[in-house]
């Protein structure tokens, strides 16, 4: 009785362990408490949190829960369209007054202020600077305008049509023509497959006014849409206001039903193999469709089973990162993941690769074995440790941060709330669970999940790329089934390399801090180091977890012969492929799993520099990447030849696309006299020619003198911790106080004139055109701000003249600037896409507005729009340390006054447009260089 009575009571035990552990997980996720939610009678939900990073800053979005799935067969790019409209005519804002008083509050178009239509959702985006108390009350006039309001007046419709036209021609080339090719099968049956956001341009040209707002007026409405509001806001008075604005709008009547649609699965493999003379790369994709609809996040156990992808994915990625890092690798890069393939429903595991040689078909192979590997043999251990560290570290990293988290996240992540149903828990909440729940994952769980993943249905495999010089040597869908269909007995056991205990194996002798100098109005200290290295450092509290590293040294591959530079030219990106302290770089990557710190260098014309990054905690391991980069640098000719394997199969084909031949033939035209100029990319001859061992001797001169680097850190820097590691690490570093290098001028310039070239490439009906000045000057600072000014002030003016007037561009933009090094110059260029037919036009319309600012120069209204836009973006960049870290080694390379900085703003208001239109007259009133791209159908 006794035994039987102990068993039942064991039985009752172990079921009640079983029902706690399933509540547990069944249990609904909660919404992070920071976070104002709720749903307005008429069915329109809002979030609202209050955040202070911007500070004096607000971002509104407003989010439709409709795209162009829904659009019936005349409708097809309307959602888009509409999306469009609401720039360009409201009840508040008629015309184009939207962008127009935007412009004049510090927000400009295009960068801070846009939109975009996808498949199922219309997004609406809008930053509003809080410094003026009527700012945020007009910017919900706006919100209500783009929801509820919008004018969609005939004549501002047939104006827009022409720009949604062009921003359709900038979507035509390689890929779209591919896609075509493919797209039908990776979305079987499916009507996504059929509604691409951008539409069809016989439909944009014909559409009638009433389709549009036919359109506006089914989908628009209250229970599709959320409003959200993340900044440095009053969260009771904005839910009052959204509740006052909001509450009276009304869905229809007869609202239509807002539809789901699915991605349907098929019993057979899909083979789709597309190329193109244009296509820069080959790629290669494996879709596994899986059946099971995917579950938002929204309890317990989905944050777990999301938890657990992670690390599958983690793990399979390292691998596939080891493969890309051998000697000969298959492919340049690749990855797998699993995840919603176009809507929140359908999920796939998917693996992709750019293959090395194009070589498809071994790519593929490759991606098959590995994946039949994981299936046949699981994880490792180690592996696994490696994941859950991966992925705790980074999480730690960002739950430090919480306090200091941009509103811009948290707006993606509420809007991700509304889209797809995943709870916003907050980053404290997931940073505790996955500490919790990461020991209680068992490896045994996670191995078994390729079997979700992997299956022999609902595949689809998809090959792009370059067209084949031998057409007999392209993969046949035949090729590619073999594949596919293999099973891979064969494989192996991946085999676990041993780790790494330190990033350094030499210890230096130690050098000393020799004298320190304040700066008070910058906050900054200087440490002068005992083998004459400098280093200046900014402690900052803007990041928790992060400080930022550069270091510059005067010099350069302008201090190399013409022959020399011609053989190392393209050698020194790749010198990093070896890795250092005799470890490879799959070994540090081990290594680093589970600590944040990297570390890179490069090679201008006239300075060697390095740039890093480092959590607080992981700073040593940064100054160790540092310290093997001057003495340790491994030198393997295997790993290069990988390194300048995968670079050809990358770039091999880039000036087969028209955008970069143009970029080649531009720059190639003005600097055909430049003995040193070689193309913006490297052919056959440049890599044949490109000499290893000589890049690697040259890299050791040019890194080899401590003393004539200043480095520069900033971040919240413990100021003691960064002393010692400067003494052990930085001044221990090899030197020469006597040998300082200078700026370089090798005497080259720029071919001068005034000139006009058409360049022909592509077969598309897409044009791009470049207006550039140039040439040689003393520098100016105020010159310098003028001309910054002048090209601020000039894009706002083509934006309304060849985007809203014309109809002629989606996109335009000016920019200018002054160079002080190696010589002072001047630069200034317009450019734009457009089709082949108004090239010559709109270059003309450009080249009027500029002569409008030469003439009569900017009108003030204009100025303060260049000034407000300045002033917001200072006020954001006060507290931002890469901002900080820029100011400072651009101040030491120029050999300016690093407190500059702190007047920047007195010199952006000191602009006249007096000034703006002298530098106009001066620079670009004379020799101008106007390139155009022009298809080859134009020859």
């Amino acid at each position: 009785m006794k035994t039987a009575f102990k068993t039942i009571m064991l039985f009752m035990w172990v079921s009640f362990i079983g029902l706690a552990q399933t509540t547990e997980k069944t249990q609904q996720l909660s919404l992070d408490e920071s976070v104002r939610t709720g749903v307005l009678k008429n069915g329109m939900t809002y979030y609202i949190k209050n955040n202070k990073k911007p500070e004096n800053e607000v971002i509104l979005r407003l989010v439709v829960k409709a795209g162009s799935i829904l659009e019936t067969e005349k409708q097809l790019g309307l959602a888009h369209f509409m999306e469009h409209m609401n720039f360009n005519g409201t009840k508040n804002f008629p015309k184009n007054e939207l962008v127009d008083y935007l412009q004049g509050i510090g927000v400009k178009f295009g960068n801070d202020l846009n939109a975009y239509t996808s498949f199922d959702e219309t997004v609406y985006f809008l930053p509003i600077p809080l410094d003026d108390p009527e700012n945020l009350p007009k910017a919900m006039d706006i919100m209500e305008d783009w929801a509820f309001n919008a004018t969609l007046e005939p004549e501002e419709i047939d104006k827009e049509r022409g720009v949604v036209l062009e921003e359709l021609r900038l979507g035509l080339g390689a890929s779209e023509r591919m896609r075509k090719e493919y797209f039908d099968k990776l979305l079987y049956k499916s009507r996504y497959a059929k509604r691409l956001p951008i539409g069809k341009k016989e439909i944009l040209e014909n559409f009638d006014y009433q389709d549009l707002i036919d359109y506006y007026e089914t989908w628009y409405r209250p229970d599709l849409m959320a409003f959200i509001a993340v900044g440095d806001i009053d969260v009771d008075k904005m839910e009052k206001d959204i509740k006052k604005r909001f509450s009276k709008y009304k869905n229809p009547k007869k609202a239509q039903e807002r539809k789901e649609y699915d991605v349907p699965d098929h019993e057979e493999t899909f083979v789709a193999i597309a190329t193109d003379k244009e296509a820069t790369s080959p790629q290669v994709s494996i879709y596994y469709k899986n059946p099971e609809e995917r579950q938002p996040n929204t309890t317990y156990q989905t944050a777990e089973a999301n938890l657990e992808s992670q690390l599958f994915s983690s793990m399979l990625n390292n691998r596939l990162r080891e493969l890309s890092n051998s000697p000969n690798p298959p492919f340049t890069y690749g990855y797998t993941y699993y995840g919603s393939l176009v809507n929140n429903k359908k999920m796939a595991f998917t693996s992709f690769a750019v293959p090395t040689n194009d070589n498809q078909l071994k790519a593929l192979e490759v991606l098959l074995r590995e994946n039949a590997r994981v299936k046949k043999y699981g994880f490792t251990k180690s592996e696994f440790d490696r994941a859950k560290k991966e992925i705790l570290t980074r999480l730690e990293s960002q739950f430090k941060e919480k306090d200091k988290t941009e509103s811009r996240r948290y707006v993606s992540q509420l809007q991700n709330q509304f889209t797809s149903g995943d709870i916003y828990t907050g980053v404290e909440w997931r940073y505790n669970f996955t500490k919790e729940t990461l020991p209680k994952i068992q490896l045994s769980d996670i191995n078994a999940m390729i079997d979700k993943y992997i299956r022999d249905e609902s595949r689809v495999v998809i090959f792009t790329g370059p067209e084949y010089e031998d057409e007999s040597q392209k993969p046949s869908e035949e090729d590619v089934l073999a594949i596919v269909d293999n099973s891979f007995d064969d494989v192996e056991a991946y085999q676990e390399t041993k780790m790494s205990e330190s990033l350094v194996r030499e210890n230096l002798p130690q050098g000393k801090i020799v004298s320190e100098k304040r700066n008070e109005e910058l906050g900054t200290n200087t440490l002068s180091l005992s083998n004459g290295a400098k280093v200046t450092y900014k402690t900052t509290d803007f990041k928790e977890d992060q400080i930022l590293f550069r270091a510059v040294s005067y010099g350069g591959s302008n201090m190399l012969d013409n022959e020399t530079y011609q053989k190392v030219r393209w050698a020194m990106r790749g010198l990093s492929e070896a890795g250092y302290s005799g470890l490879d770089k799959n070994e540090i990557s081990k290594f680093m799993s589970d600590k944040i710190a990297n570390l890179n260098f490069s090679l201008s014309s006239t300075s060697e520099r390095f740039r890093g990054q480092a959590a607080p905690k992981d700073l040593e391991y940064m100054m160790q990447m540092l310290q093997a980069h001057f003495t340790d640098l491994n030198y393997n000719e295997e790993a290069f030849n990988g390194y300048k394997a995968k670079q050809q199969a990358f770039m091999g084909n880039m000036l087969a696309s028209p955008r970069f031949y143009f970029l080649d033939k531009t720059f190639g035209f003005i600097n055909e006299n430049n003995p040193r100029w070689g193309g913006i990319l490297p052919d056959d001859e440049d890599w044949a020619k490109t000499d290893y061992k000589l890049a690697y001797e040259k890299y050791k001169e040019r890194f080899s003198n401590a003393a004539d680097f200043h480095f520069f850190f900033v971040g919240n820097i413990d100021e003691k911790v960064l002393r010692d590691l400067s003494e052990k690490y930085i001044a221990a570093l090899p030197s020469d106080p006597s040998q300082k290098e200078k700026v370089k001028d090798l005497g080259f310039r720029q071919k001068k004139g005034d000139f006009k070239k058409i360049f022909y490439k592509g077969n598309d009906p897409k044009s791009q055109v470049r207006i550039s000045f140039y040439g040689e000057t003393e520098y100016d600072k105020k010159e310098a701000m003028a001309m910054d000014a002048l090209g601020e002030v000039l894009s706002i003016k083509l934006i309304e003249t060849l985007r809203e007037d014309e109809s002629g561009v989606y996109g335009v933009s000016a920019n200018g600037g002054m160079n002080k090094r190696p010589y002072g110059s001047y630069r200034f260029s317009i450019q734009f896409p457009c089709g082949p037919e108004n090239a010559e036009n709109l270059a003309d319309a450009a080249l009027a507005e500029l002569q409008k600012i030469i003439d009569n120069g900017p009108t003030q209204e204009d100025l303060n729009k260049y000034k407000k836009a300045q002033k917001v973006d200072y006020d954001e960049n006060l507290e931002k340390n890469d901002w900080w870290i820029d100011q400072m080694t651009s101040a030491y390379y120029n050999q300016m006054n690093p407190e500059r900085a702190l007047t920047y703003m007195d010199r952006v208001n000191a602009v006249t447009a007096e000034d703006v239109q002298a530098v106009a007259k001066k620079y670009l009133s004379g020799d101008k260089y106007i390139a155009i791209l022009m298809p080859e159908s134009q020859q």
